[in-house]
């Protein structure tokens, strides 16, 4: 972890937002339309995914993805101009909002205007322009040993966007790219904003291992903290997958646990049940009860918190990265999900979130329960999550007496157990 990472951060609900398929306009201007319903989710920072022209050569799909970039210094004419960018900067921040932006420094486009300029700065392969994956053809990989020429041009660029206003990077496959080079970007952006955040893509276990094996540099999470504040939880996620799926739910609880022993005492995960690059968590799991749980659950897990644009809907369609897909946003009002997203956000924003000793209580795994609690001073804080089909009596160590469930601030009572529906709990014991 970044030495100097905020704790805050662990109270933050990101919004990850796919620009060309947010809305029917696909703009930038009919983002601005969208962020006063997004503010009111409780949202911290609006992460756009990349706003950069698509490249043409070796294209997927009709309009491209968004991560083979030809030009990191334009804006995609799609989406709108500059001005555009920065009228939407200037939203968000009336809205009392931070924008991010997704930084894709690994790879550009066959045709970025980079290998036209300046084509000793990429990576080869028998000659040829080349990329360390094989199955992201639509991509070439830049070559971080060839020339700190390299490095200094991608600092200034990301110095051009911080100047801007842009308040924190999302960064692409970071782990790939040398730690010196993001340790350098993170000492030059601070000395424009200290308290710009950073947040890193970070990769799975096994794809570390693959790319090692290989003979490629790839680092780990407890090295890229060094100078990131936020990475995402992908070291524990096929653990997570394999429980979404059917599989043992307290081997994911204890990948959770053991990231309290292995990162730093300030570690910041990234928590979310999907993203542009996952599917959609509707589509994995179909009971709406279960659902509602797990996004409680996501919200109270310690770390940062992300939901993707459509998330709220309970949308089970992944939008195209590569063509004009739209978000389905008719079904918005038919799930009582938007109003735990509010609350949930509201809950996590207490202090106790972000300080308090976290703990999960591994005895009630057989029930299908997640039971988290977070303590100081003053307060337990209990989170009781039912991802199972049955209801429970539970015993707490707690007092008999009437508390108050903070999800939908009606009464629970304890007389040596406690009732656990499908309703997730959250609630406070006083000290």
């Amino acid at each position: 972890m970044a030495k100097d990472t905020s704790l805050t951060l662990r109270n933050f609900l990101i919004y990850q937002v796919y620009t060309r398929n947010h809305t029917k306009e696909g703009t930038f201007q009919a983002l601005i339309k969208d962020l006063d319903r997004i503010k009111s989710l409780g949202t911290d920072i609006v992460y756009l995914l990349p706003i950069h022209p698509v490249g043409e050569k070796n294209r997927k799909g009709t309009l491209g993805s968004n991560y083979s970039i030809k030009d990191y210094r334009a804006i995609n004419p799609e989406l709108g101009t500059f001005e555009d960018f920065k009228e939407l900067i200037k939203s968000v921040h009336e809205k009392d909002m931070k924008i991010m932006m997704d930084i894709v420094f690994n790879h550009t486009s066959h045709d970025s205007v980079l290998l036209k300029e300046h084509p000793e700065w990429f990576y080869y392969r028998d000659g040829k322009n080349a990329n360390r994956v094989g199955d992201w053809w639509d991509i070439i990989d830049l070559d971080f040993t060839s020339s700190k020429d390299l490095w200094e041009y991608l600092i200034e660029t990301l110095e051009i966007y911080a100047k801007m206003g842009v308040d924190g990077f999302r960064c692409d496959v970071a782990p790939l790219i040398p730690l010196d080079f993001w340790l350098e970007a993170r000492k030059r952006i601070a000395k424009i904003n200290p308290n710009f955040i950073w947040l890193s893509e970070s990769v799975h276990k096994s794809f570390i291992k693959y790319l090692r094996d290989l003979g490629f540099e790839a680092y780990s999470d407890g090295e890229v903290y060094q100078a990131f504040d936020i990475l995402y939880d992908y070291d524990i996620h096929e653990e997570f997958l394999d429980f979404i799926k059917g599989g043992s739910l307290i081997n994911y609880l204890k990948a959770i646990m053991n990231q309290e022993a292995i990162y730093p005492a300030n570690y910041v995960k990234l928590r979310f049940l999907e993203n542009h690059d996952q599917e959609r968590i509707a589509s994995l799991v179909r009971d709406e009860n279960i659902l509602n749980n797990l996004t409680a659950f996501i919200f109270f897990v310690k770390g940062a918190t992300m939901i993707y644009g459509g998330q709220e809907a309970y949308n089970t369609h992944r939008p195209s990265l590569f063509d004009k897909d739209d978000v389905d946003w008719s079904t918005y009002e038919e799930h009582n999900c938007v109003d735990l997203i509010r609350t949930m956000a509201k809950i996590k924003k207490d202090p106790i979130m972000a300080t308090g000793k976290f703990n999960i209580l591994l005895d009630f795994e057989p029930l299908k329960l997640i039971v988290m609690t977070y303590k100081n001073k003053e307060k337990v804080r209990y989170g009781i999550f039912n991802v199972g089909n049955d209801n429970h009596q539970i015993e707490l160590n707690i007092s008999n007496g009437t508390y108050t469930n903070l999800v939908n601030n009606q009464p629970i009572t304890y007389n040596g157990k406690l009732s656990v529906e499908h309703t997730p709990i959250v609630f406070d014991v006083i000290k």
